[in-house]
């Protein structure tokens, strides 16, 4: 039957792709991203159906459901874009001539730079894309909340709420739960495609990169260049082989940020394209549905929407943009934006995010008084823009680290004299700021190192006082500042929001094309030695360091380095408890000990790692006995073990102690004392 599956999905893309050729323009940039938001939107909606009919874990159900919701959002589209579809393997086929005409056209400095890029680039996605294939995931969030309540969807057929040992469980949007569980089911339950979504999200992120660039500077190698810079960035290549949420509403992201600058160019300022008003809408929905942290960037939005949408000749064009912009949020928000969690939360937890104790520990709530949090998030602003000045990547050599102490030391001796207080302030931090990282923090949680630093910065600040020249850019700086202040306002300080700058980085590549645009700039300009000489060291030393970021990634090594073995040949406990090692014997003893197909109750806390204990093939049936903040529930009847923590309940005589290891120190978290009761 997987075949079949398989085969189903097939048709189902090809049928996304012939959909989008009706909708989109003739571009390969706009095709991609068109059918990149179909096909997600199709499944997260039939997601939300199936859910309420109870047939979650429904494989031939999930197979021919996508079909029916794919193709009533063919016919609305249909009504609301009179054009005849085209066909996008032409349409591929011109653009490899187009692709080989440019790359000759090149200087020979354009060409060896490009190159270096590219071939960086290659050895990056083929090697990525075995991690996401024949690795398992095991990011801390996946194997607390993520992962863990997807299983719990499956088994239970329905993504109702249920309440789960740890918060996120339930409080989460479950949009991408959607494009999970329906990626794994149509493969056959394989594991690894929980993280197809997200690795489909870095590509698209990119091409979206390209697009937007295109559309404000028509400069195909400032677009190219553009979007593989981006590609090369190391938070942004950290989360291309994991299920952390970010890297999927980048792309959510990129895409709503691609139809605002393709409706201001196209057509005239009387009459543009409103097309791309009804797929902004349906982007947004899908965006603000994925992930609330979306809010953030709504500012940043509305600034982009000024330039793009609502800067008008006249009051009556803009109200009659208005017209079409505004019922295609409304029903982008209704069907794809409302139905994901954010209504339930409100029920359950009285706010949308979630439990009070949540919004005291991650939000803004947590830094007391105005005055106070002004202040603190000043500090933020501050301890943010150092942890970008680092050459990510390099330091996860030891004479990167060397390089990268001795770069900082400046900026360390500035803090210093100006008696910022960045380390010694800590009451708005989860993990208090310090100069040199914790390699476990930097490593599966770097910043955007040079690239980063040495050009994307300096040109927004260029952009932001005007000096670029540019009405878009200037508005792109706007909306990029504004993300940099809500991401340090808003919450306390995260030596991890390594992964939440992503979006910003997004908008920041923005930037890049301004090397090819800008007169002052323009690399390819005969003569400037100084300024080819500075970007080529720039880019050269970029690409080692995405290297270096994807081949020293402890938590997925792809050949054996750090005393570590291959990923490729490491064992899936020992991969999956990577971050909590003094649970990894408690775990795999776990494992040996209960059969596949037990049902267990478990007793754990709000940190532990539930979802490796599903089993190698997912079958084990685990049923949360300490939901968050509810106390301990009565043991189910059904259950055959009880796996629990010392601390949730009390061990009697006959339960096994599994054996967590104490003498660890250092630990982010330390494990539990686990036991296991055997109840049948």
């Amino acid at each position: 039957m997987t075949l079949i599956y398989l085969l189903t999905f097939a048709l189902f893309v090809l049928y996304i792709g012939n959909t989008a050729a009706g909708i989109s323009r003739r571009s390969l940039t706009e095709w991609l991203l068109v059918s990149f938001i179909l096909f997600t939107g199709s499944i997260i909606l039939t997601g939300f159906c199936l859910s309420a009919l109870y047939q979650t874990a429904s494989t031939p159900v999930w197979a021919i459901s996508v079909f029916l919701t794919a193709t009533v959002l063919r016919f609305a589209f249909g009504k609301l874009v009179h054009q005849k579809r085209w066909s996008a393997g032409r349409l591929i086929r011109e653009r490899q001539e187009t692709f080989g005409h440019w790359y000759r056209s090149l200087s020979v400095y354009l060409k060896v730079l490009f190159a270096v890029m590219l071939a960086t680039l290659g050895i990056i996605a083929v090697t990525n894309l075995l991690l996401v294939l024949l690795t398992p995931p095991n990011e801390w969030d996946s194997m607390t909340g993520h992962l863990n309540r997807v299983i719990q969807y499956i088994q239970r057929g329905t993504m109702r709420h249920f309440g789960g040992t740890n918060w996120n469980m339930d409080t989460y949007p479950k949009s991408v739960c959607t494009i999970q569980i329906y990626s794994f089911l149509i493969t056959g339950r394989f594991e690894n495609a929980f993280k197809l979504v997200h690795h489909l999200s870095y590509w698209m992120a990119i091409v979206a990169v390209f697009g937007i660039s295109q559309r404000i500077g028509r400069n195909l190698s400032a677009s190219f260049f553009a979007a593989i810079c981006y590609a090369l960035l190391p938070d942004f290549l950290m989360q291309a082989v994991t299920t952390e949420t970010d890297i999927v509403l980048t792309a959510y992201m990129g895409s709503f940020i691609y139809f605002l600058f393709a409706y201001r160019e196209s057509g005239t300022p009387v009459a543009r394209d409103n097309r791309f008003l009804y797929l902004a809408g349906m982007a947004f929905g899908i965006a603000y549905g994925h992930k609330i942290t979306f809010t953030l960037l709504l500012p940043s939005m509305f600034v982009i929407m000024i330039y793009t949408v609502f800067w008008a000749p006249t009051l009556s064009i803009f109200v009659d943009r208005l017209k079409y912009a505004v019922p295609a949020f409304v029903v982008g928000v209704c069907l794809w934006m409302l139905p994901t969690g954010y209504l339930k939360n409100i029920e359950v937890f009285g706010h949308p995010i979630g439990p009070p104790t949540a919004l005291r520990h991650q939000s803004i709530e947590r830094a007391g008084p105005l005055s106070n949090l002004f202040k603190q998030g000043s500090r933020n602003v501050i301890r943010y823009g150092y942890d970008h000045i680092n050459l990510d990547g390099l330091r996860n050599t030891q004479w990167g680290l060397d390089l990268n102490i001795a770069m900082r030391k400046p900026l360390v001796k500035l803090e210093e004299v100006t008696k910022m207080r960045l380390d010694e302030e800590t009451d708005f931090s989860i993990f208090p700021f310090v100069f040199s990282r914790r390699f476990e923090f930097y490593n599966a949680n770097p910043y955007w190192g040079i690239i980063g630093f040495s050009l994307i910065l300096p040109l927004v600040f260029l952009s932001l006082i005007g000096a670029m020249r540019s009405k878009a850019h200037f508005f792109l700086a706007i909306a990029f500042t504004l993300h940099f202040l809500a991401l340090s306002y808003s919450a306390p300080y995260d030596p991890f929001k390594g992964r939440y700058f992503i979006e910003t980085g997004l908008l920041g590549s923005l930037f890049l094309p301004l090397l090819f645009t800008n007169r002052w700039f323009r690399v390819q300009q005969p003569g400037r030695v100084v300024l080819k000489l500075y970007v080529g060291l720039v880019i050269g030393t970029g690409c080692l360091s995405a290297l270096l970021t994807v081949f020293l990634n402890e938590r997925c090594l792809p050949l054996p380095a750090y005393g570590r073995p291959s990923a490729f040949q490491s064992e899936r406990m020992y991969m999956q408890m990577m971050f909590r090692p003094d649970s990894y014997v408690p775990y795999k003893r776990f494992d040996e000990l209960v059969p596949e197909n037990a049902t267990v109750a478990l007793g754990t806390i709000n940190d532990d790692f539930e979802y490796p204990l599903y089993g190698k093939n997912l079958t084990r049936r685990l049923i949360a006995i300490n939901p968050f903040e509810k106390g301990v529930q009565p043991i189910p009847k059904e259950a055959d073990y009880l796996f629990f923590s010392k601390n949730v309940i009390k061990p009697q005589p006959g339960d096994l102690r599994l054996g967590t290891d104490t003498t660890m120190t250092h630990l982010i978290v330390p494990g539990e004392d686990y036991y296991l009761r055997k109840l049948k």
